[in-house]
């Protein structure tokens, strides 16, 4: 199951998602997603993790709990939409 988390602090590593989520289980991978020009943290991430009893109670227990001096949001990541990259060059 791939897990969403939002609102980190912009000193929240993957490797920090990494040990925090492998006390509920084990993780297959955990990332950070930082801004490709400025190189800061977006401050959200990802944590997969193969067993989905393990991602549930991982959520459960983690969504709202305080994490490197922020309250953070935990839920289960919904699929990205197949809608292709945006392209505003051929705007009507």
């Amino acid at each position: 199951m791939n897990i969403f988390i939002a609102k980190l602090s912009s000193a929240t590593t993957g490797e920090d998602l990494q040990e925090l989520f492998e006390e509920y289980g084990a993780v297959k991978s955990a990332k950070v997603i930082y801004d490709k020009f400025t190189g800061n943290s977006k401050r959200f991430g990802f944590v997969e993790m193969n067993n989905d009893q393990e991602a549930t109670d991982a959520i459960e227990e983690l969504d709202g709990c305080e994490f490197d001096n922020s309250e953070i949001v935990v839920k289960k990541a919904r699929p990205r939409e197949n809608a292709g990259r945006r392209n505003n060059f051929n705007r009507n």
